[in-house]
């Protein structure tokens, strides 16, 4: 008998170390509440409105976007959509190092995902809404490889096509005779493309442009429905809030309590992977290099640049922006030698399921990723803001765990993430 009660007694200290010492584990200050409701799901503002694009938020819009960002023939040899390089069933990416189309591209894919929150788009920032964005790669010789002249007429000789887009933006105008209309015709850098783009009448341009910015605004319509959905971390926070001690346990493990910690601690990863949707948006050096074989990428230096420039940014004529609006274009950061070498901040939601990682698509995993913030070179561009963390082994892998608890679904009609029927 005697032996019995010291087997009890020590069942009961193991019971008392495995529960107490977890919850001791997962508690967590006011102030540390805070930061975890900011990073909170639930903590996300209702989908800011576009002041750019007055079709924004009309169903009609969407129903012809979802059709245009899924078409193959909107592209130079029929082979490419919106959907090549932004599949659904990777979370709106590709999987792929550098993006390809018609061609390959110096960048890596992001993904579209919650983009309607993001004032600038792309890695370094040119495009200033999802429009003008979806506009970018349907032109570029090697995404799509068409032409704005090509797409138009699309859109004038397809019955379904053309019935939806009158019905947004009103009666289309004739655009099919080919002398006027050249259907190589666009501004960009290819030289017979260009020199047909130029000869046509600045009225005529303008009508095919019309059409093409309004081509990106249904595009931009479909792509707002595109939000994350709550992950494990979601849930966790949930618990941590309502103060639901009993299974706190059951949602995250040691591990990955402690990887939260260290991101928003020690780590401080919270200071740019910050909001619900874990970017602040913004552009920071850190130092990632280019690829080996090409040109240094200036980043944000150049992006300024180019969307100052842009035909389709909000305070152009395309736009739908009033006197008042525009704000972040009006007073962006244009220091071209502080801006140098940074790029975009990701989202790091459901980010274990999106390698590989960086503009330069040059991480294939997330350990490899850690490792290079835990001892940063130095940026071959302008100044990296970048310190060495010193975290352990444990520290790292725990970290990775935190990371990996940011899985989540889309949030979005069934239908949006398959083909229009």
């Amino acid at each position: 008998m005697k032996w019995i009660g010291v087997i009890i007694l020590g069942l009961a200290i193991i019971w008392t170390a495995t529960t107490l010492a977890p919850a001791h584990a997962q508690e967590w200050s006011a102030v540390e509440k805070e930061e975890l409701r900011s990073l909170w799901i639930d903590s996300l503002a209702p989908t800011p409105k576009d002041p750019s694009n007055l079709v924004a938020d009309d169903a009609r819009a969407a129903t012809l976007g979802h059709r245009l960002f899924f078409d193959k023939q909107f592209s130079g040899d029929g082979e490419v959509s919106c959907a090549s390089c932004h599949r659904p069933e990777l979370w709106f990416t590709d999987g792929l190092p550098l993006a390809k189309g018609m061609g390959t591209t110096l960048r890596h894919t992001q993904t579209i995902v919650g983009t309607a929150y993001s004032p600038w788009l792309f890695w370094d920032g040119r495009k200033d809404s999802q429009w003008s964005q979806a506009l970018g790669p349907m032109e570029s010789p090697v995404e799509h490889g068409g032409t704005r002249v090509q797409f138009a007429k699309i859109i004038v000789s397809d019955p379904f096509y053309r019935q939806a887009y009158e019905d947004i933006f009103g009666v289309l105008p004739d655009i099919l005779d080919s002398g006027r209309f050249p259907t190589i015709a666009a501004p960009n850098n290819v030289p017979e493309s260009r020199e047909a783009w130029e000869k046509m009448a600045p009225d005529d341009r303008e009508m095919i442009s019309r059409i093409f910015s309004n081509m990106g605004k249904a595009i931009a319509a479909y792509e707002r429905l595109i939000l994350p959905g709550p992950s494990r971390f979601d849930r966790y926070v949930e618990d941590v809030l309502n103060g639901n001690g009993k299974v706190l346990a059951n949602t995250f493990s040691d591990d990955e309590v402690a990887g939260l910690r260290l991101f928003i601690g020690k780590g401080n990863c919270i200071q740019c992977h910050n909001g619900p949707l874990f970017t602040n948006n913004d552009f920071h050096n850190t130092g990632v290099p280019s690829k080996s074989n090409l040109d240094p990428d200036r980043g944000r230096a150049e992006g300024v640049k180019a969307v100052r420039a842009d035909e389709f940014n909000c305070l152009d004529s395309f736009s739908d922006a009033g006197e008042g609006d525009c704000a972040e274009l009006k007073y962006m950061k244009t220091d071209s030698s502080e801006l140098l070498g940074r790029f975009k901040v990701a989202t790091l939601r459901n980010v274990s399921n999106t390698a590989p990682y960086m503009h330069s698509g040059d991480f294939p995993t997330l350990a490899e990723v850690l490792e290079f913030y835990n001892h940063p070179p130095e940026a071959k561009l302008g100044q990296s803001e970048l310190n060495p963390l010193y975290l352990n082994t444990t520290e790292l892998s725990q970290m990775e765990s935190f990371l990996k608890t940011l899985i989540g679904p889309v949030d979005a009609q069934e239908k949006y993430l398959l083909p229009p029927q």
